[in-house]
């Protein structure tokens, strides 16, 4: 398809699990800003979702093995990235109560998001420091 998931504290559980996720959007986001420049319209765009929460993983397949994660976290994600904008890194609550005090984020309001109801959600707008939240 053309999604792709990332989790962050897998197999390891890391408290800065959250900063170190949206440290990592923020330079995605940028990256693609740059290849837009570079190439104009022929560069497609990003929207870029995050929630922060427990999962379940394991090894999916018989014949060709794939690592997988599952459960409401990643449904969430999906929900975030789908309520995003193009090079836009649109948060849940959950995660913005874990990085407040490192990035700046606009309150988009409660938004309606598909077989979850009204989410909470924000705008990474700032960075206060990359360098610091990831270490």
């Amino acid at each position: 398809g053309d999604a792709y998931m990332a989790v962050c504290g897998l197999p390891a559980a890391d408290e800065r699990h959250a900063e170190k996720m949206v440290a990592a959007a923020i330079e995605m986001a940028a990256c693609m800003r740059d290849r837009q420049r570079e190439a104009g319209n022929t560069a497609f765009q990003v929207r870029i979702g995050i929630h922060s929460g427990s999962v379940v993983a394991g090894i999916v397949g018989v014949k060709k093995f794939a690592y997988d994660i599952w459960g409401d976290t990643v449904n969430t994600a999906a929900r975030m990235e789908q309520k995003s904008e193009a090079g836009r890194i649109n948060i849940s609550d959950a995660t913005y109560q874990l990085v407040k005090d490192r990035f700046t984020c606009t309150y988009r309001g409660e938004i309606e998001a598909k077989n979850k109801g009204a989410m909470k959600m924000y705008f990474v707008e700032q960075e206060l420091s990359v360098r610091e939240a990831i270490g």
